[in-house]
């Protein structure tokens, strides 16, 4: 069996593993969020985290900074129920022919006995310097093993998981369909989002993050009352 870290993953490395189906950026999923109501006091931590960078220069701070001030609170906010956001985990997906591992900068999902079980989004910080690597295919490489997560615990095929790049303070979504789960090659499918600023549009991220957390629960919800 072929094994692949996260942080070493190259678009050759996706290809040989399964077939990718990317749709140009669209505005059909994400859009949706516009719908979201925030409460007053998720619009007034939405704005304490803005103002806390709008004085700063992103672009020159260190990913942890960055991480602490712009990204965690954000995911943190959109928890729901036993939703949670988490930092610094680590995944697993193990196909038929190869397997995919690596730590997640960030998650939203369920966790259990202190480790995470069910990871509905999963977050990449991307790295600076030049032995950066491409954070999409980082992304795309977490996304498998989340979804493959998530098959052994309800065997749905496809699974349905979201993703998220940031440079800085600016985040990059994706919607990824995972299907064909068992077969030698699945099929990734693959919506990305447009970029979105967090200076300027940390409401509609917030917005997004919980619109994923709210379908998901939603979603479980109607199979469970199967």
């Amino acid at each position: 069996m072929r094994q692949f870290l996260f942080s070493n993953m190259t678009l050759s490395d996706l290809r040989s593993l399964v077939e990718i189906e990317e749709r140009s950026v669209g505005n059909h999923v994400w859009g949706q969020a516009e719908a979201v109501l925030l409460t007053h006091d998720e619009q007034r931590q939405v704005q304490d985290v803005r103002s806390r960078l709008m004085n700063y220069r992103t672009q020159l701070m260190n990913e942890a900074t960055v991480w602490a001030r712009a990204i965690y609170p954000l995911l943190v906010l959109a928890e729901q129920d036993y939703v949670q956001a988490w930092a610094e985990v680590s995944l697993r997906g193990r196909y038929v022919t190869f397997e995919v591992s690596g730590i997640a900068d960030g998650v939203l999902g369920k966790g259990l006995s202190g480790e995470i079980e069910a990871p509905y989004l999963v977050v990449v910080e991307a790295k600076r310097g030049i032995e950066a690597q491409n954070p999409q295919y980082q992304l795309y490489a977490q996304v498998l093993a989340a979804a493959r997560m998530n098959w052994e615990l309800d065997r749905s095929d496809p699974q349905i998981v979201f993703g998220c790049y940031t440079v800085a303070d600016v985040w990059t979504f994706v919607r990824a369909e995972v299907a064909n789960m068992e077969s030698d090659r699945p099929l990734l499918r693959l919506e990305p989002s447009r970029e979105y600023s967090e200076k300027l549009e940390a409401e509609i991220i917030l917005k997004i993050l919980k619109q994923i957390v709210t379908q998901r629960l939603a979603d479980l919800s109607t199979a469970a009352s199967f």
